[in-house]
């Protein structure tokens, strides 16, 4: 119950107040579709663990290990192919894509995998229409490959924890550097006041957008595979005051 919970959270929220959004998981675990509660037998396969695909964009040989390939694939007609609509059947305000990523030791991203992943996170931010939200891997190792460059906004979600903190402040030092200007923290599993306080006091040079606390309607609707969207009417609209502030923040620095 973190980033992904958030994300998929969010992704409701904004298409619940009329925008298209394209929902993009760019975790290894690729657990958003859990997270809006689509059955595991209807869970779209990521598209990292398609070879043959990525093999015929990238022309480089299926599990060819050392071999020329291109660094910036055609990708741009894969997202309708394969994204799967959330909500009623036919309604195309939330759809969700879901990438995967990189798992095998030593892999990086100079492989025709790794070109690939980047061409299309790139199409996806840079070149789609809709809103997108793209649920990306903890920790700062993505920053390293300057995949979110171009973004409106990185929001990082912290727990009450020192190491937790520490590296939201690594990842939006980071972030920074790439010329994120906006830059905020959301605070999760958060049981009272004074943990959020204690986040507030220790982020550098970044908001704290809001305080989830600790949902244990949530961690049931995890484990039934329901979709958090639903479990918890206090939870959401927790959340949308953070993207309320959210909203603030970029405009804020817009203006700046």
């Amino acid at each position: 119950m973190g980033k992904t919970t958030v994300c998929a959270g969010w992704a409701q929220l904004f298409a619940e107040d009329g925008f298209d959004v394209l929902v993009v998981d760019a975790d290894p675990s690729a657990s958003l579709a859990s997270a809006f509660g689509i059955p595991s037998e209807r869970t779209p396969d990521p598209l990292i663990n398609m070879k043959e695909l990525i093999a015929e964009r990238t022309g480089a040989g299926k599990d060819t290990i050392g071999a020329y390939f291109k660094l910036n694939p055609h990708v741009s007609d894969l997202p309708q192919k394969y994204w799967h609509e959330v909500g009623p059947k036919g309604s195309t305000k939330l759809k969700l894509l879901v990438l995967g990523s990189i798992t095998q030791a030593g892999s990086g991203c100079a492989c025709p995998e790794g070109a690939f992943l980047k061409a299309m996170l790139t199409h996806t931010l840079l070149q789609r229409e809709e809103m997108v939200l793209v649920d990306l891997a903890a920790g700062v190792e993505f920053m390293g490959r300057a995949s979110v460059q171009g973004i409106d906004a990185l929001v990082i979600v912290v727990e009450p924890g020192g190491r937790s903190i520490e590296t939201a402040n690594n990842v939006a030092k980071m972030a920074r550097q790439l010329g994120i200007k906006s830059v905020g923290a959301i605070a999760n599993k958060v049981t009272e006041i004074a943990q959020a306080d204690l986040i507030t006091s220790r982020l550098h040079e970044m908001p704290l957008l809001g305080a989830l606390r600790y949902s244990r309607s949530l961690q049931q609707a995890d484990l039934a595979r329901r979709s958090v969207t639903e479990a918890d009417a206090e939870f959401m609209q927790q959340l949308r005051r953070a993207k309320e502030a959210l909203s603030d923040l970029i405009f804020q620095e817009s203006k700046s």
